[in-house]
């Protein structure tokens, strides 16, 4: 009897060290490593939420149109620690983005880097690879 009992709790406390596991996807998934990006434009909406950190850009258009873009981030633990906090950027400010565009051809993508109109280069983490290649 005290052998099932054991038993029961063993597999009870195996139960509950059990984390749950969620999906994530990475970077191929969802972004094409050969559609490069490079835009400039003006943040409108910053939102540190987990697992992403989310930047919305205005970005004008060659025909005077404006387009939001979404850019993925890292997670705001990531960008706290790379030094990008609320603080660090004003809604407003003009910057330029690194990184890669969705594959999905949406007004979207993946944000390796921010550079500032005074040359400071921001690093965004999250799931951009480490450097971006010349365009094809």
């Amino acid at each position: 009897m005290r052998t099932k009992i054991a038993c029961v709790f063993i597999g009870f406390g195996v139960l509950l060290m059990v984390t749950p596991v969620s999906t994530h996807h990475a970077f191929s998934a969802e972004f094409d490593i050969d559609k490069p990006l490079n835009l400039t434009g003006k943040l409108v909406k910053w939102e540190m939420i987990n697992p992403h950190s989310w930047f919305h850009i205005d970005i004008e258009g060659d025909d005077g149109t404006t387009v939001t873009w979404q850019i993925e981030g890292g997670s705001p633990n990531e960008l706290i620690r790379n030094g990008v906090t609320k603080n660090t950027l004003d809604i407003g400010i003009e910057l330029t983005i690194e990184g890669y565009h969705a594959k999905d051809g949406t007004p979207k993508g993946v944000g390796r880097n921010f550079l500032l109109a005074d040359g400071e280069r921001l690093f965004l983490g999250g799931s951009a690879p480490p450097a971006v290649p010349a365009a094809r």
